[in-house]
């Protein structure tokens, strides 16, 4: 069975923490990103989330980052939990960022 609880890190040294899973599966945490474009300092970011436990054990979850104490965006991930090699828990993920932009003709630009 997959426990998102704990710490996890990507290939370019971005971490979140997931504190707690409940029993519904939401779950909430940190996120320290080291790959954000922004002028001012970077801080760690709530995230709140949800999972689904399969029968089988296997784990889909999505969860949000409110950037909010330093930049006007917000980013989704979905992902899965995977058994690496060495039995290691992996997340193969996918996420969608939205930065705040002046108009409606500016939203093409919003979107990485």
């Amino acid at each position: 069975q997959r426990d998102l609880t704990g710490w996890w890190e990507n290939e370019l040294g971005s971490r979140m923490h997931v504190s707690t899973v409940d029993s519904q599966g939401n779950f909430s945490g940190k996120h320290h990103t080291t790959v954000l474009n922004t002028q001012k300092p970077i801080k760690p970011s709530p995230l709140v989330g949800s999972q689904h436990l399969g029968e089988d054990g296997q784990c889909t979850f999505g969860f949000t980052i409110n950037w909010k104490k330093f930049s006007d965006s917000t980013a989704i991930f979905v992902s899965q939990c995977f058994a690496g090699a060495g039995r290691e828990e992996v997340l193969q993920t996918i996420w969608l960022l939205w930065e705040k932009v002046d108009s409606l003709p500016s939203d093409w630009k919003a979107i990485r």
